[in-house]
């Protein structure tokens, strides 16, 4: 038998559940810690060259396990390619891409928070918006050349 949420549904098998009620899990606890630590860090540099956030965001890409390492890689690649004013930096202790200083897409690895797939999400900075609903989080399992060519358009189109 499955696992239950408090909800009363089941959970997917492979899906960790151990959560407080009410609180965090420890991937999320831990996240939120290195966010704690990027501002601190970013405070005590005053305005950091981009340089330093892509070296911070390269440390994050090169300690995850494959595929998130090579998706994450690759991911740098095309907006580096298709969004140079996008500056490299580290949110979450995930590899993000910032404009003036405010996060506009991000990529979580799938084993960061146990999940089934890697992530690429983007915040309200970014500029998709479609009528009244649209996405703003895509589940990425492999960066096939057609993937790469979504994501090219979604970054340019999230800078426009």
């Amino acid at each position: 038998m499955s696992p239950k949420q408090e909800t009363g549904k089941s959970v997917p098998a492979g899906v960790k559940t151990e959560r407080e009620p009410g609180g965090f899990s420890a991937e999320e606890r831990a996240a939120m810690k290195e966010r704690a630590q990027e501002v601190k860090a970013e405070s005590r540099r005053g305005s950091r060259s981009t340089k330093d956030g892509e070296s911070d965001l390269l440390a994050k890409i090169a300690e995850m396990a494959e595929p998130d390492r090579q998706m994450a890689s690759r991911l740098h690649e095309i907006v580096k390619a298709n969004a140079p004013a996008l500056a490299p930096r580290t949110w979450y202790g995930m590899p993000a891409y910032a404009l003036d200083g405010k996060v506009v897409c991000f990529f979580q690895s799938a084993s960061r928070f146990n999940a089934r797939y890697a992530t690429l999400g983007f915040n309200d900075i970014a500029h998709l918006d479609e009528g009244d609903m649209w996405p703003t989080a895509f589940a990425l399992q492999a960066m096939t050349p057609a993937v790469e060519e979504t994501i090219a358009v979604l970054i340019t189109k999230a800078v426009s």
